[in-house]
């Protein structure tokens, strides 16, 4: 078993954490624990998750429950086609009294930031979120700010089918550690939230049930995970074949097979384990791989989509046999 450092808890408390925050969420957002599964485990991975799907589908909503099991600061963004990137990081503002520029800090200083509609905003006030996410800090006028820590970006988006929205470029998807679609409720969990909803919003009613503190302890747990050769090459062979896949024109970047492996670290550290297993890798896969691919001009004639491609992967690419024979269980640090 890992053995708790100062700056970390044990397995046992990290699975306790997280099924009390999942119960919140779910009390929330009814019939969609896969979904909010994977939400909670790219918090503990120290990722950033973007929402997509049309809007009334409760996007912003499971963002907003996220936030509210951690009793953390919360930073919101509504993107419009006019928002600046000031309107993101902060500005300096010049005080006559002290003859000095004083920075106001912007939403993105905030252990959870939500981005609603992100790709309603121009590629200028997009990009402003690129150091935020790789680096933790922003930069305003020349000097970086660190970034509260945890530090994670909710983004929703809206398909770019619809008016007035402009696609996320490559790189900014490439920062975002998984994409979800929300999707439509079945009859039974739509006809329980009309129940829930009739008169209230559950959302008042939930409340933290862990703070930040206990979050990032359980983050430096979950990182010191045990992922065996054979997971790697697992991983590595997966985002390699992306690359080569003829339906696909660009293919996973070395951030993605980095991301991937720290997403299945998560799912184990939820699940209690204290080593990954392929069906970890195999669970994530689409989420964390299938936004950055794009597909060839073959694959979209044909009605392929990026998902549907990473899944012909899986099934083909055969599974490690020794993924965890041999593991030493020990402590690691």
């Amino acid at each position: 078993m890992l053995q708790a450092t100062p700056s970390s808890i044990e397995l046992e408390d990290v699975v306790a954490t997280t099924l009390r925050m999942r119960a919140g969420i779910e009390s929330v957002v009814t019939g969609r624990p896969e979904l909010v599964r994977v939400t909670v485990a790219v918090l503990l991975a120290e990722g950033h998750l973007l929402l997509e799907d049309v809007p009334g589908v409760g996007k912003t909503t499971l963002a907003k429950a996220l936030a509210k099991t951690i009793d953390c600061s919360v930073g919101r963004i509504q993107f419009t086609p006019d928002l600046l990137p000031s309107d993101l990081t902060g500005v300096n503002i010049f005080r006559s009294q002290t003859h000095e520029f004083e920075f106001r800090p912007g939403p993105v200083f905030a252990h959870i930031v939500i981005g609603d509609e992100i790709n309603r905003a121009s590629p200028k006030t997009q990009s402003a979120l690129l150091e935020c996410m790789q680096e933790a800090q922003a930069t305003v006028d020349g000097r970086s700010y660190p970034l509260p820590r945890p530090f994670l970006v909710v983004a929703t988006q809206n398909p770019v089918e619809m008016e007035g929205t402009y696609p996320l470029p490559e790189a900014q998807r490439d920062r975002f550690m998984a994409r979800l679609t929300v999707g439509y409720p079945s009859i039974e969990s739509e006809l329980e939230m009309l129940d829930n909803q009739e008169t209230s919003d559950p959302l008042d009613a939930l409340s933290a049930v862990t703070d930040a503190t206990q979050v990032k302890a359980a983050i430096e747990t979950t990182r010191r995970l045990y992922a065996s050769p054979a997971v790697k090459r697992y991983i590595v062979d997966l985002v390699t074949a992306t690359r080569e896949d003829n339906g696909l024109r660009l293919g996973a970047s070395p951030r993605a097979a980095i991301q991937l492996l720290r997403a299945a670290k998560a799912l184990a550290a939820m699940d209690g384990r204290d080593h990954v297993l392929p069906d970890d890798v195999q669970q994530l896969t689409v989420p964390v791989l299938a936004h950055r691919l794009l597909p060839s001009t073959e694959s979209r004639l044909s009605g392929r989509t990026t998902s549907d491609i990473v899944s012909d992967i899986v099934d083909r690419l055969p599974l490690p046999a020794s993924a965890t024979a041999g593991r030493a269980r020990r402590a690691v640090g």
